[in-house]
């Protein structure tokens, strides 16, 4: 295949994913936005309203495994669309849940909800597969963009949804989930349908015919080994999970605590959410062109800034709480489109999905850490002190970052 009709085929895979990002960005708001609400409600326990979080989020980590050994064996068309269908059905039982008043029922549905999740965030990868090396950021960056029309225009729904949600006798906290339930049913049609060719196996048969040609024959080789990248990147990526979930999650808890309506929730979480899909559209690029390093550190000091802001916000302040939670949107951005560009530096296409499946599980259940744990901390101190040791751990990366260049000299 020439780099014309490589060319081609990239631009039409972007097409595709962007336009499954929009519906997926859609679903993934439903649990960002209410999920911590809903289960309050219907537990009557703050110190477990971030539960739902880690409960979807650790149905994201098997999603992710399934997701990323699928690909290795059969492309992105098959796992990324058949983990958006899993999320809508996921989606669908929590509104099932929140009808009968169904604990049981609400967390199994809140983790299969989960795989829309991981879905969502393998989705960047197809738009890495055939990008040239220069341009892997902003491949990376141009799949997780298009999250940010739905994923800002859910939680700004909130009201309408939980209107629309009464006047069919369900609890109106359970709206977004039934927006949640079509969209990602919706994203996984999409993908299924017009994601040919497959973006990763092109990849893959591309590299392999250029190792025969390097090679003269067709022999099997040993397949390589992931680079210290991939270590790093996989580290960034947690980190910035863990941060942004555990500020994330309680945000509406503490706002509806200090009397906010949930139209406020709704702004608040929704500009959360588009910062953190949305600065893709320049971060790609600085990755590119700035490199990886310089990018990771912008995160953590990006996170800190964020639980510093959250810290100090007074509770009546809705300025400065949107402040807070666009910051950490943008921290988490920037960590998450460096680390995907270090893992994929680091990988090749006999190894890369499988690599990237198994990092996107770490990255999942370190969400699913810091949403329960998030709860549990603010119950037993305040958010305050939620905020500022979550900013605090985002530091952690500069010592990282460290590591991972006395790494590279000490092989070289």
């Amino acid at each position: 295949m020439t780099a014309a009709e490589t060319a081609r085929v990239h631009k039409r895979t972007l097409t595709v994913v962007i336009l499954s990002q929009i519906l997926g960005g859609s679903g993934l708001a439903a649990g960002i936005s209410v999920g911590a609400l809903l289960a309050q409600d219907m537990l009557g326990s703050d110190a477990l309203s971030g539960l739902p979080t880690g409960l979807f989020t650790l149905g994201s980590a098997l999603a992710a495994y399934l997701v990323g050994h699928s690909t290795q064996r059969f492309g992105r068309r098959m796992g990324l669309a058949y983990g958006f269908i899993a999320g809508g059905i996921g989606a669908l039982g929590v509104v099932l849940a929140a009808v009968s008043d169904s604990v049981p029922l609400l967390f199994i549905s809140l983790f299969v909800y989960g795989s829309g999740t991981a879905t969502n965030l393998q989705a960047r990868y197809a738009g890495g597969d055939l990008a040239p090396a220069n341009r892997r950021g902003f491949g990376t960056s141009m799949a997780m963009v298009a999250t940010t029309i739905g994923a800002v225009a859910g939680p700004n729904l909130i009201d309408p949804l939980g209107t629309f949600a009464t006047s069919l006798g369900a609890p109106a906290l359970a709206g977004p989930f039934i927006l949640a339930a079509v969209a990602y049913a919706a994203a996984g049609v999409v993908l299924f349908v017009f994601l040919r060719p497959d973006p990763f196996l092109l990849a893959r048969r591309i590299a392999a015919d250029s190792t025969v040609k390097k090679s003269g024959d067709d022999a099997n080789e040993v397949t390589p080994k992931v680079g210290i990248n991939a270590y790093l990147g996989a580290t960034v990526m947690v980190l910035t999970q863990v941060v942004m979930v555990a500020i994330m999650t309680m945000t509406p808890v503490h706002m509806r605590a200090h009397d906010h309506e949930m139209a406020a929730v709704g702004l608040v979480i929704g500009l959360h959410v588009g910062a953190m899909w949305l600065p893709s559209l320049v971060t790609g690029t600085l990755v590119d062109r700035l490199g990886r390093t310089p990018m990771v550190i912008a995160s953590g000091v990006t996170l800190l800034l964020a639980g510093v802001f959250a810290a100090t916000a007074p509770a009546d302040s809705l300025g400065l709480l949107i402040l807070a939670l666009v910051l950490l949107g943008l921290g988490w951005n920037f960590g998450l489109v460096s680390g995907t560009a270090l893992v994929v530096d680091a990988t090749v296409p006999q190894n890369r999905a499988r690599t990237q499946g198994t990092i996107d599980v770490l990255i999942a259940l370190a969400g699913a850490g810091g949403g329960a744990m998030s709860g549990v901390v603010m119950s037993a101190s305040s958010f305050q002190v939620l905020s500022l040791s979550g900013g605090t751990l985002a530091l952690v990366l500069i010592p990282v970052l460290l590591w991972a260049r006395s790494r590279r000299t000490a092989s070289s």
